[in-house]
């Protein structure tokens, strides 16, 4: 048990207690650092959280009392709870607590009694094990920046290009340029950089982002990718090494000779409709364009047309539905979307379940699966059902994570990035409102996790995603 150098008999002085014992100390992760030097300070262990005060009458040996008890949160590795244990009052950054439970965070100010004065004054701070393996460095990334902007998936057998140095999957990028170079008529001719357009003059593996790619995939296993999909993209991947792309030129000192409009050719011109007239539009020269988030083509800025040309619910923009109303398709130009990227959410097909469904929880996943089995209906009809909902109104939209929620509606234009986050929320509510008796068996008696649905444990601990419940509200610091 923890030893803790405070009083709640409020003696003239605190008295001191005894150290941690050492195998306790094996396992510390945080510690108590008093206000005044002249007291040691307090540390707590993985293995025993109850800390407690050394009470000293003048006229007995003292004893031991238990004072509180610090526990780290699952849900957040920064932060911890602290429980008053003892009979008297204590004060965690200024707030008085009696019984209760309330959060600290690194900082944070704890009294060991109702008032500061004759009681000490400690400030919460968390360390590192003594034991950790110091070459295990933590990498703090985005995922949504560890995608590639081709699949807009996350990232496998990463490459990186030159001079922009974006990434992309080996297997995206490689059939990106086999289709720049079919279309190129200047064989020697730089392919463009699928995400900025930047002439990209070299290619390679990256074995640093391969490993992030690998950690991340570890930490959250419902972002791998099927067998097939693998398979399609190492069948496509050509890249082994570094890859010099097109002719170095000489630099020349002489004014480059400009080439009259009438000389340019096609492969200058990445958006058909600058080239040739389809559905009775041309592009004017220096008119505005959009590049596509999802192949990287451009296509014309146009605000006068019913067919919308960026996605409502992340405002990229995506050419799939424009190029199919104007007549133009892959025999015109390789660089088009294909129509099923961008669809209105009415007209989309459902038959399984997205993999990132409930937060990427296998167990959660599994569960609706057998609810929707059980009341014989089919995903599709299941989600037409609460799109109606969703369009009545009936759905409190709070939780769904996409731009312009109360913009949305079964006639929005979406990618197929933002139709899962769709699925996902459609599939939450009805998780939530579906009753007890009507969930499967090994799911009727499980509680509620604290975290709910943004518990980040349930990730890579598949014991406390399966024991507990995660489709539900978060309740951690709720009355």
């Amino acid at each position: 048990m923890d030893a803790g150098e405070c009083s709640t008999s409020r003696p003239p002085h605190p008295s001191a207690a005894s150290a941690p014992s050492p195998s306790s100390a094996t396992a510390v992760w945080a510690k108590l650092v008093p206000s005044d030097p002249a007291f040691p300070e307090v540390e707590v262990a993985e293995n025993d959280a109850v800390v407690c005060s050394l009470v000293a009458p003048a006229a007995t040996a003292g004893e031991e009392v238990a004072w509180c008890e610090i526990r780290r949160n699952g849900g957040d590795a920064s932060s911890a709870t602290i429980r008053n244990l003892s009979s008297d009052a204590i004060i965690v950054d200024g707030k008085i607590v009696k019984q209760e439970a309330v959060d600290v965070k690194p900082g944070s100010e704890i009294v060991s009694g109702p008032q500061k004065e004759d009681h000490l004054v400690y400030t919460f701070e968390i360390t590192a094990a003594r034991d950790q393996d110091k070459n295990n460095v933590k990498i703090v990334i985005d995922i949504e920046n560890a995608k590639c902007s081709i699949c807009l998936n996350l990232w496998h057998d990463v490459v990186t290009v030159a001079p922009c140095l974006h990434n992309f999957c080996n297997g995206c990028f490689s059939e990106w340029l086999r289709r720049s170079s079919s279309k190129s008529r200047d064989k020697s001719q730089s392919a463009a950089c699928p995400q900025c357009r930047t002439a990209v003059q070299s290619v390679g593996r990256n074995h640093f982002l391969h490993n992030i790619e690998e950690a991340i995939l570890q930490a959250f296993s419902s972002l791998q990718r099927s067998d097939e999909e693998i398979a399609l993209l190492e069948s496509y991947a050509s890249v082994k090494s570094n890859i010099v792309l097109g002719k170095q030129k000489n630099q020349s000192r002489k004014r480059p000779f400009s080439r009259s409009s009438d000389e340019i050719s096609n492969a200058d011109l990445p958006c058909p409709q600058c080239r040739n007239e389809f559905g009775g539009f041309r592009c004017i020269p220096g008119a505005a364009h959009l590049q596509c988030n999802g192949c990287g083509g451009m296509m014309p800025a146009r605000s006068n047309i019913n067919i919308p040309q960026k996605c409502l619910g992340c405002d990229k923009a995506f050419c799939g539905a424009y190029w199919c109303s104007q007549g133009v398709n892959s025999s015109h130009c390789n660089l088009i979307c294909n129509q099923e990227t961008f669809k209105m959410i009415s007209q989309r097909d459902i038959s399984r379940l997205p993999d990132a469904v409930h937060g990427g929880n296998p167990y959660e996943k599994d569960i609706t699966e057998k609810c929707i089995q059980q009341s014989g209906k089919t995903l599709q009809a299941v989600i037409s059902e609460w799109i109606s909902k969703f369009d009545n109104l009936e759905i409190d939209r709070t939780r769904l994570q996409l731009n312009n929620v109360d913009a949305i509606t079964s006639r929005t234009y979406i990618c197929n990035h933002c139709y899962n986050k769709f699925i996902d929320f459609l599939l939450y509510w009805y998780r939530v409102s579906m009753p007890r008796n009507l969930l499967p068996p090994d799911a009727v008696n499980r509680e509620s996790c604290w975290y709910g649905f943004t518990c980040r444990t349930q990730h890579h601990r598949p014991d406390h995603a399966k024991k507990l419940n995660h489709v539900c509200r978060p309740t951690r610091g709720n009355p």
